[in-house]
């Protein structure tokens, strides 16, 4: 059973996250916050394995709760999952500084939304596609040549790492090549331990500072997924 936090300060919304989270068997509430503070506290207190944090809200926002739950957390920290309306790319930027797993809108559907919880739960990172290409367009730097790294990785890992890029989760990834989802997560972490990689955000940053995947802003359209 995946324990989850809710954090999220409109009542009602909050009140509909806490409903749809309740409908999936896999998944359990463990609390819900209205606050980044009263998230901290909770946190600590009901040990979840994934946090929703809502990311404007009085007081302590949601990124630094983020910071401060993950700092407090040890050997175990939670997942957390952002699910906003701002796209931003201050936001989103911040957001992965501080340690976020994933970074959905609020436009997303119920079931991606609970896919995602269970995605970053089982140690996934999950960013809404159009958030990923607004974060690269922002800060990847001019496209230069491959690093010599690249040329470490076969061509199946090279089309999974540009995949990753675009921001397909695993299941997206499984789904577009035809491959099973155990297929793709061997291919990742060979993809991650070749390039000497943390996390697929850095994976993200490498596809786009290499030139594999160009942001919008170098041709002027939108990069083909």
């Amino acid at each position: 059973m995946i324990r989850v936090l809710v954090v999220e300060d409109q009542v009602l919304i909050r009140g509909g996250l806490v409903a749809l989270i309740k409908t999936a068997p896999e998944l359990s509430v463990v609390g819900d916050a209205s606050d980044g503070e009263q998230a901290v506290e909770l946190a600590a207190s009901t040990n979840p394995d994934v946090v929703l944090m809502d990311l404007r809200m009085p007081g302590v926002d949601g990124i630094e709760a983020t910071r401060r739950i993950l700092a407090a957390a040890g050997e175990t920290p939670p997942r957390v999952l952002v699910l906003t309306t701002y796209d931003h790319d201050e936001y989103v930027y911040r957001a992965l500084l501080a340690g976020a797993s994933g970074y959905l809108l609020k436009d997303t559907t119920p079931e991606r939304l609970l896919n995602a919880i269970t995605t970053v739960a089982y140690g996934g990172m999950l960013f809404d596609p159009t958030v990923v290409r607004s974060l690269i367009d922002a800060y990847a730097p001019t496209p230069s040549q491959n690093p010599a790294q690249l040329r470490t990785l076969t061509s199946r890992e090279t089309e999974i790492l540009r995949l990753i890029a675009h921001g397909l989760s695993n299941g997206d990834i499984s789904d577009r090549l035809e491959i099973t989802d155990a297929t793709v997560k061997t291919h990742v972490n060979r993809v991650l331990a070749k390039l000497g990689l943390a996390s697929r955000a850095e994976a993200v940053i490498l596809a786009y500072e290499a030139g594999l995947v160009v942001p919008r802003r170098s041709r002027g359209e939108a990069p083909d997924a």
